[in-house]
Parts: C-alpha cells; sequence; structure tokens
C-alpha cells in the first residue's frame, strides 16, 4: 500500500509515508474505518496533536517574551487588541500551510522552486537560512538571561540547552522527539499561574482585549506604531510556514485527517493568546505606578520587576517560562531550517530516521544551533542589536512568504479540489496588504529613526492607494474571465471521500503555472522592494554593529 501511496503522490521520502505515530497515540496506515463516537474521534485528535501545538507555542519564544513584556511595561494592556486582531491572520496562514502539507506531502520551499523557479526557490531557502540562524541566536539570548535570573552560569546553561536542543532530534524517532518537544509546551502554561501571582484588573484587560487604542497621543505614534508592527511580526514569522507544512508531512498526516489538524491548531491558537496576554497583563501591575514604567530594558527586568511586585517566586516562575519558551522556539526554528533545505536538495530529511539514514539533515540541525549558541558566548556580542535585527529583518521578508502561500493556495494543480475558496482569498489578500504596509514602515523607521507621525500616516495611505489600485486591476481580470471575484482557482469538483483521498501528483506531472502580465509585474516589484530593503536594513545594521 505505501507502494502505490507514493507511486501516485508528490511524496519525496519515504519515511514520510506510513502509521501515524504521534507522541500521545497512533493511528495505522490501514486503518480507514469512520471514527464514530466522541472516544474514537478523541483518540484520533490525540494522535493528531502536534504540528500546531509546537508551531504556535514555539511562536512565544524569547523574543515574543521581550515584545510582550516591552508592551505591557511601557503601555500597561492598551495593546491587549492587537492579540485578538491577529487570531485570525495565525489561523488563516497556518490553516493554509497544514492543508498545502496534507494534500501535497512536499515542503514549502520545494513548492515554492517547483512553481516559480529556482530564483524564488533559492531566496526562499537562503533569506529562511539567515533570518533562522538569527532567530535561534535570539533564544538563546534568552536563555542566558533566564540563567542570569535564576544565578545559572551562563556558559553551563546555553551549553546545556543546546545539547536538549540537539539531543531531542538526534533520538532517531519522531514520537520521542514529539513528546520532548509536547513537555515543553506544557511548560508554557508557567505563565497560568504568573498571572494569578500578578493579579492584574480582569475588567481592565477585557476592555483593552476588545477596544483598540493607541496610547501615548500624537507624538509618541510613531514609537507606538513600531512597537504594534514588532507584535504582528513576533507572532506571525515565515518560520512557521515552513516548519508546519514540513512537520505535518513528517507525521504522515494526510487529508482525511485536516479537520484534526485543525481543531490542534486551535489549541495551540488559544496557549499563544492565553500565554501573551499573561505576559503583557502581569508586566502592567508590576510595573504600573513605578519608577521602572515605560522603561523597558530586557526579559530579566521583566523578571526583577515581578519580583519586586509579586515576590521571587513570581519572578522564579517568569524566568523558567523564558527558558522554556526558549527552547521550543530552538526546536521549532532549528528543524524548518533543516527541513526546507533537505526538502530543496533532496536529502533525506525526517525524524523517523536516526543519524545514519539522515546525515545532512541532522548536520544542518546541529549546525544551526551550534553556531547560535557559540556566537551568544561570544564576548562583547551585540545581542541586543541582534534581536532588533532579527524582528527587521522578518518584518521585511513576511510580506514575500505571505504571497507565495496565497498563490500556492489558489494552484490547482497543487492543492485539486483542495484550493482556497473566496472567503479565504479575499481575507489572506487583505493580510498581506497590510504586511506589506507593515513591512515598509518598518524598514523606514530602521533606515529614518526619526520618522514621524505624519510620514508614517504618508507611507500608509500610499500603500493602501496602491493595495486599491492591485485589488482593482484583479477584480477587472476575474470579471472579463467570466469568474466571480475572489473565488479561488477553478478545480474539478469531488465528492467528500474523493476529496479526502486526493493527493497532489508528482511534481514533474504538474504544469507550469501561468503568469499573467499582473502577476509578473507584481512579483517583479516585490522582488526589487525586497532586495533593496535588505541590503539597506542589513548595511544599516552592520553600521550599528561598528559602532557599539
Amino acid at each position: 500500500m505505501t507502494t502505490t501511496l507514493e507511486r501516485r503522490s508528490a511524496v519525496l521520502d519515504a519515511q514520510h509515508v506510513g502509521d501515524i505515530r504521534g507522541a500521545l497515540g497512533t493511528i495505522r496506515l490501514d486503518d480507514t474505518s469512520p471514527r464514530r463516537g466522541r472516544s474514537a474521534q478523541l483518540k484520533t485528535l490525540l494522535a493528531i496533536i502536534g504540528p500546531g501545538l509546537i508551531v504556535m507555542v514555539g511562536d512565544n519564544d524569547a523574543g515574543a517574551f521581550a515584545t510582550y513584556g516591552q508592551a505591557g511595561q511601557n503601555y500597561g494592556t492598551r495593546l491587549l487588541w492587537t492579540l485578538l486582531l491577529l487570531v485570525p491572520v495565525l489561523y488563516v496562514n497556518q490553516e493554509m500551510v497544514l492543508r498545502l502539507g496534507a494534500v501535497t506531502g512536499v515542503g514549502h520551499a520545494r513548492l515554492i522552486l517547483e512553481r516559480f523557479g529556482k530564483f524564488w526557490g533559492a531566496f526562499s531557502v537562503i533569506d529562511l537560512f539567515i533570518l533562522n540562524a538569527l532567530t535561534i541566536i535570539t533564544e538563546f539570548i534568552g536563555i542566558t538571561l533566564a540563567a542570569g535570573y535564576l544565578g545559572l552560569p551562563k556558559i553551563a546553561a546555553v551549553a546545556l540547552a543546546a545539547c536538549v536542543v540537539i539531543g531531542a532530534a538526534f533520538t532517531g524517532s519522531f514520537r520521542r522527539f514529539e513528546r520532548i518537544a509536547i513537555t515543553f509546551c506544557v511548560g508554557s502554561l508557567l505563565l497560568i499561574p504568573l498571572y494569578f501571582f500578578a493579579h492584574p484588573h480582569v475588567s481592565q484587560m477585557a476592555h483593552d482585549f476588545v477596544v483598540p487604542q493607541l496610547p501615548g497621543g500624537s507624538g509618541q505614534l510613531a514609537t507606538v506604531m513600531l512597537l504594534v508592527i514588532g507584535l504582528v511580526g513576533t507572532t506571525v514569522a515565515p518560520w512557521q510556514l515552513f516548519f508546519q507544512q514540513s512537520y505535518v508531512i513528517d507525521k504522515r498526516i494526510t487529508p482525511r485527517f485536516i479537520r484534526y489538524e485543525k481543531t490542534d491548531l486551535w489549541i495551540g491558537i488559544v496557549i499563544v493568546v492565553v500565554g501573551a496576554a499573561a505576559v503583557m497583563g502581569a508586566t502592567t501591575a508590576a510595573f504600573a505606578g513605578t519608577r521602572g514604567f515605560g522603561h523597558f530594558t530586557d526579559a530579566a527586568g521583566l523578571a526583577a520587576g515581578l519580583q519586586a511586585y509579586a515576590g521571587r517566586t513570581a519572578g522564579v516562575l517568569f524566568a523558567i517560562a523564558l527558558l522554556d519558551a526558549s527552547i521550543i522556539g530552538a526546536f521549532a526554528v532549528s528543524l524548518s531550517t533543516a527541513y526546507a533545505i533537505g526538502d530543496v536538495f533532496g536529502l533525506k530529511h525526517s525524524l523517523h530516521r536516526g543519524v545514519k539514514g539522515a546525515k545532512g539533515f541532522y548536520a544542518i540541525y546541529a549546525g544551526v544551533v551550534a553556531v547560535s549558541a557559540t556566537v551568544v558566548l561570544i564576548p562583547g556580542s551585540p545581542l541586543g542589536l541582534l534581536t532588533e535585527g532579527v524582528q527587521t529583518l522578518a518584518g521585511v521578508l513576511l510580506p514575500s512568504a505571505s504571497v507565495f502561500l496565497l498563490l500556492l493556495c489558489n494552484d490547482s494543480e497543487v492543492l485539486g479540489p483542495w484550493v482556497n475558496g473566496r472567503k479565504t482569498n479575499m481575507f489572506t489578500s487583505a493580510v498581506v496588504a497590510v504586511l506589506v504596509s507593515l513591512s515598509v514602515i518598518l524598514t523606514a523607521s530602521v533606515l529614518f529613526p526619526t520618522i514621524s507621525a505624519r510620514q508614517i500616516a504618508g507611507i500608509l495611505a500610499a500603500c493602501g492607494g496602491v493595495a486599491a489600485l492591485a485589488a482593482g486591476y484583479a477584480l477587472a481580470r476575474k470579471l472579463r474571465a467570466g469568474r466571480p471575484a475572489g473565488a479561488g482557482a477553478p478545480a474539478a469538483a469531488a465528492d467528500p471521500v474523493e476529496r479526502d483521498g486526493w493527493r497532489m501528483p508528482p511534481l514533474a506531472l504538474l504544469r507550469r503555472p501561468a503568469m499573467s502580465t499582473g502577476r509578473k509585474i507584481g512579483m517583479s516589484a516585490l522582488r526589487i522592494y525586497l532586495a533593496v530593503a535588505m541590503i539597506l536594513v542589513i548595511i544599516k545594521i552592520v553600521q550599528l554593529a561598528i559602532g557599539h
């Protein structure tokens, strides 16, 4: 049966087909019986849980702790509404990649390479590799800050954490890795008792969740906008797309289990939002009315403030949660790198294989972890600057990742009956427009630190005008073609049984996607913007590093 599936689908690694051996259960490949009754459905969900949970909890990493804490310390809970707005963005983006993974059996970077050419395939892998390496450095920065607060030796803490991150993957067992990763995910729930130790005002938090506001007045609009962009960038990151798609494939999840994987994703999203709100609420309570309010330093300063306000236990809980978050973040980001490079270069890449069976895959994984840990230990490394650089580059590159995701999910050769619907396309297009606007603002603010609120408003207006023109052009083309506005790519109709069994054919059998004039112009503009923005941002970061 495995041989037949491999022959008619695009799955690139034989280890990506077979029984689902999750941390909390097993589903045999030949188990095709319908799940009737809550007990059977619960057992299936437990076996499927993992990809959505890990990618979401991994998103609440060291950088997220610092960003949420900065929002709480500097502005209270008045930016909580951003978390609620990000929920549909998180779900729609990650739902599309889990669908791509389950239906195609091919990683995100490989699909970009095959459907859009070598340039974009190489670009996606190179920028992901650089950005992920820098992100892993920020995870180890978080580990050093947590270790310092807890009184642990810096070198020993970093070395031990690196060994844990590498050792978890080197077990040669997907199930063992996932059990370790989910154990760390459970550790993130330490933020809940931290919330009760700090006991922030529940009514105020409830109000700020649903009432959008920009604190600080017009004179501080630029500063607040940059923090809002930081909240978006730390919550929606490019590595998440590559990780979840490949992890769904490695777990051997097929289309018939997509609805269970969506539930897994929702569980992860709820934990992310609860954790982020807990950090923001706790730091608000700790710093309100103190000299530290409005003067964020780093995550260690947050732990010290919580200790001063709610006692040593609160500070320790925060530090342990930060340590836990940094490790789970390193797990996920390192894997997304190894998966993507393995997918593009045809390396055997699966946690089901032992080290001897996938040497290149494990070498990449261990290499990015080891190098990142070493950089953090180099005396005089501009760690704060590296953290800022990661957030900036992530913000610059995120729109391109979202554009490719949207195009792939409208490719009927790739997804067949699973292509996007009209509502998903309309919502995702609006999200892409907002992300491009935020990316431009973020890039401009790094290059021109004195940017004013009026200039930010001008950028938003210009981006809005361009988005409106692009939407009008797309609408006109669809109307001329006789297709409803926002409709997905045409695909053959299929009943539920046929749809659940549909897999993308081998890549060599797919027709190349047609490139309209509008798409060529848009892709060229995106290419130019990314090239210029990345070069300028990197130059600025190097200049600051030399000055440091």
